[in-house]
């Protein structure tokens, strides 16, 4: 999951940041309002963490022209606790949520991972095979034994449930497990599947390689079409 945060205050964009990313989130920061329109045009995001006091073009008009767009990009406004208007503002222009500060850090990840969920279309726990998967606590277990995986490898592992079936590139991977500075090498990639299909494969799930091209989660067996 690849999250753009839109916060001038350095202090609380540093704080999101960190907690964030040591959650196995990419995130990437924005200062002011002409660079957050410029990343929303750019890239993609799973989720913008949106202040509404930004400098230069300010949150509310970030959000119109993204919902100008026909964006249905999940959006969480941050604004100050006496900032009544702004927020009621921010919602009619088609915000997901918002939050007063100051904030607590536990319940920003709380609401990151709802918004995410809820935008996905996908239950808060997931099954495939003998693989659960907890999106709510980011726990993936097999038959109640929770598995030991990395920040990255979890990432990895959200992104192929989401697109169970389906050919998903490296570069793909790489644009949703990386913000801006990080690096992450095809190579790179290679090793954490690896990491991760040894981990998830004694649960009966395949991660194929598709050679060139990227990697598909197949269906469990009891998903897949009759042979006959």
């Amino acid at each position: 999951m690849r999250i753009l945060i839109a916060e001038d205050d350095q202090i609380i964009a540093d704080g999101l940041c960190r907690t964030l990313r040591q959650s196995g989130y990419a995130v990437d920061c924005a200062g002011n309002g002409v660079d957050a329109e410029t990343a929303l045009l750019n890239y993609h995001y799973d989720l913008l963490i949106l202040d509404l006091g930004l400098p230069r073009l300010n949150g509310l008009e970030v959000l119109r022209r993204l919902r100008a767009r026909d964006s249905q990009l999940p959006v969480l406004i941050l604004t100050a606790l006496d900032g009544t208007s702004d927020r009621v503002k921010g919602l009619d222009l088609g915000a997901d949520d918002y939050m007063g500060k100051p904030f607590d850090l536990a319940e920003v990840e709380a609401r990151v991972r709802a918004l995410t969920r809820r935008s996905s279309g996908t239950a808060p726990v997931v099954q495939h095979g003998a693989l659960t998967y907890d999106q709510v606590g980011r726990v993936a277990s097999v038959h109640g034994q929770n598995l030991d995986l990395s920040a990255r490898e979890l990432g990895l592992l959200e992104i192929m449930l989401s697109r169970v079936g389906r050919l998903v590139s490296k570069d793909q991977l790489v644009d949703h497990l990386c913000g801006w500075g990080e690096e992450v090498s095809h190579n790179a990639i290679e090793v954490y599947i690896h990491r991760l299909r040894k981990k998830v494969e004694p649960a009966g799930v395949r991660i194929v390689t598709v050679r060139g091209l990227g990697y598909c989660l197949e269906k469990p067996a009891e998903d897949a079409p009759d042979g006959g």
